[in-house]
């Protein structure tokens, strides 16, 4: 049997009393793109915080491609492959559009060991490294331009819209190029015009095929159009998991943790 590429292993955390993660166990491959869905307080963003390490587990294990992430923080997780957007990425808000996004190939590079580190001269030279890695400024823009942001990338973020942050965060994210790909609900607080600009980034992830992409999203047309799979969570353990159309129809999923009515028997 294959290793897959991402693996919680009875993975749960407590607060005093509380179980907010109670031992979910799950395997996820590349090249598929699963989809987390539960009520509100199901435990959702408490599992991704695990998964990125962003949150220390109380107990369980986090493997990616075998190895075991458990006792690493964030920021090393992030180097090993796990990239978590909109809160693993941070914005810095006096800098453009183009300088956070800049920032983020440096960083993927520089965590990758490449040739064409930061040079130290007193501190940091940062502008005698955009000088001398023009490449990297090239790929800033076209990630920018792929989340139609290219007009607005010497506004300072603070500038921007919120709409517009979120594609920006995207932009970051796909920056880092990550072996998992975490999107907690990446179309939250954007007009409907800007929604279909997400969804076609995550589409393209996902037809790479080698990559793992994890989706927390509320919207059930946007589920059920991306995700291969679905896993759903209630009171912190996963209670479904299987094809998208098997879930969703589910009667006790409908009912209890899609907040949605089961249709009466004919």
């Amino acid at each position: 049997m294959s290793t897959p590429l991402l693996a919680t292993e009875s993975l749960t955390v407590r607060f005093g009393g509380h179980v907010a993660v109670d031992r979910v166990t799950c395997a996820f491959e590349a090249g598929t793109l699963t989809a987390i869905v539960g009520p509100n307080g199901a435990g959702k963003t408490t599992y991704f915080n695990l998964i990125s390490g962003q949150l220390p587990a109380s107990e369980g294990r986090v493997r990616l491609q075998g190895q075991d992430l458990s006792a690493l923080p964030a920021p090393l997780r992030t180097r090993r492959g796990l990239g978590r957007a909109f809160q693993l990425t941070q914005l810095f808000p006096n800098l453009t559009a183009l300088e956070n996004v800049r920032l983020a190939v440096q960083a993927r590079e520089q965590g990758r060991g490449r040739e064409g580190g930061l040079r130290l001269v007193g501190g940091i030279d940062f502008f005698r490294v955009w000088l001398d890695r023009r490449d990297w400024l090239d790929e800033a823009q076209a990630l920018l331009a792929q989340v139609r942001l290219e007009a607005k990338a010497g506004l300072p973020v603070a500038a921007l819209p919120h709409g517009d942050q979120r594609k920006l965060e995207v932009a970051l994210l796909m920056a880092l190029d990550p072996l998992v790909y975490m999107f907690d609900e990446p179309t939250a607080g954007m007009s409907v015009d800007e929604v279909p600009v997400v969804l076609e980034l995550i589409r393209a992830l996902k037809d790479r095929r080698d990559r793992c992409i994890l989706l927390v999203e509320h919207k059930m047309d946007v589920v059920s159009e991306l995700s291969d799979r679905i896993v759903v969570l209630h009171n912190g353990q996963l209670v479904a998991d299987g094809e998208p159309a098997a879930v969703i129809a589910s009667p006790v999923v409908q009912q209890a943790y899609l907040g949605m009515a089961a249709e009466e028997p004919a």
